[in-house]
């Protein structure tokens, strides 16, 4: 790498690099410290029409150097003709500066993305800068404020007044600007924490909150914007209370409704089974009442016709009991048919009994179990000895 001394009026500042924001106070410093002990680091120009130098960077330096009125410079002669190789040069080395701002950062990225001389990517750049491509991105979103805001945002993370920084401004990004910029001054004019700032935005984004009163909002200060937020936050937090107070005593209540439908269930198929029950017993004084009449008749009948019908009303008896057992049998089985429930119903009932005890559930299925089984072993019982007989 060669530096010469060339002529300042051959060299032409670049009026389209990413710095071209200079302090007077800065430069003026500058050009004492260069009076004193000379320029230390050389500036980087390229070769232009006519035998001209245009610079790459180090415009502060040749500003200064012209303040003190010198003929020459050290420069370095770059053989760069690639404009996006240049561009990002200039960017990468005022990375490296004190006084390159976030919003002139902003803005050489979005040149760099959007210009079609460049129509780079973020992925890219963040590659060839050694950058986050978060931190591109936030570099970018600066710029959606207006000049007046701009105008006041100053690198580093010191809260000073009449000043913002990047930390400052981006919780306010995605507002509307009627909103975002007038915000923006006031957390500048108000020395607003960071902290204090996101309480404010997401008072603005809260869609329950009215336009005309977040315009009214507008006309307070940073404090009174803070101490309106600690109240609409009290606000939200008891209406959630309420909500979910609201919300518990409804599910109690259906919870209260199910278990009364239930218990009435259960007193229906109760009383049915009671029902059933009784009406299986019904059979028996019929019967009771037919031997009554048929010894009745034997006994009134004549002495003789007594003595000679006494086989075939012993056999007349005999069968209307049998007759009046089988009815019973069968009215048994169509009770104890009617009195169970589908297999289907009961086993969907049993599956979503989830307020029994269920050490009482099991003792009743347990119950249950064992009586069906007794009922099961005797039916089979008398079904091989009727198809013993047929």
């Amino acid at each position: 790498m060669q530096i010469i001394e060339l002529p300042m009026n051959l060299i032409d500042e670049d009026k389209d690099q990413p710095r071209y924001r200079f302090g007077e106070e800065s430069l003026q410093e500058l050009v004492n410290s260069i009076g004193e002990i000379g320029l230390l680091s050389p500036i980087k120009v390229r070769k232009a029409e006519g035998g001209r130098y245009k610079i790459i960077y180090g415009n502060r330096r040749y500003l200064a150097c012209s303040k003190l009125g010198r003929e020459t410079i050290p420069a370095i002669v770059s053989e760069a003709t690639d404009e996006t190789e240049i561009y990002l040069e200039q960017v990468a080395e005022n990375l490296t500066r004190e006084g390159f701002t976030p919003i002139e950062e902003g803005e050489a990225f979005d040149k760099l993305l959007n210009d079609p001389k460049f129509a780079s990517s973020v992925k890219f750049l963040a590659a060839k800068l050694g950058k986050p491509e978060s931190y591109i991105k936030n570099k970018c979103e600066l710029l959606k404020f207006g000049p007046a805001v701009k105008k006041l945002v100053v690198s580093g993370t010191d809260i000073r007044k009449g000043t913002l920084t990047e930390d400052q401004l981006l919780p306010l990004k995605d507002l509307p600007m009627e909103y975002r910029d007038p915000l923006a001054l006031t957390m500048a004019k108000d020395e607003m924490p960071v902290i204090d700032v996101k309480r404010i935005a997401k008072l603005f984004k809260d869609a329950s909150i009215s336009e005309r009163t977040k315009s009214q909002l507008l006309y307070k200060d940073g404090p009174g914007l803070l101490d309106t937020w600690s109240a609409y936050e009290a606000s939200r937090k008891e209406r959630a209370r309420a909500a979910a107070d609201a919300e518990r005593k409804k599910a109690e209540a259906e919870a209260e409704r199910e278990e009364a439908e239930r218990e009435e269930a259960q007193r229906k198929k109760a009383e049915a089974a009671g029902e059933a029950a009784a009406s299986v017993a019904q059979p028996r004084p019929a019967a009771e009442g037919v031997a009554a009449q048929a010894a009745a008749a034997t006994a009134s009948a004549p002495p003789g016709a007594a003595a000679l019908g006494q086989a075939d009303s012993a056999a007349a008896v005999a069968a209307m009991a049998a007759a009046a057992a089988g009815a019973r049998t069968m009215a048994t089985l169509r009770d104890l048919l009617a009195a169970l429930p589908a297999p289907d119903a009961l086993a969907s009932e049993l599956q979503t009994a989830t307020t029994v005890d269920p050490e009482a559930l099991l003792d009743g299925l347990d119950d249950l179990i064992g009586r069906l089984e007794g009922h099961l072993n005797a039916c089979r019982t008398a079904r091989a000895e009727v198809v013993r007989r047929i």
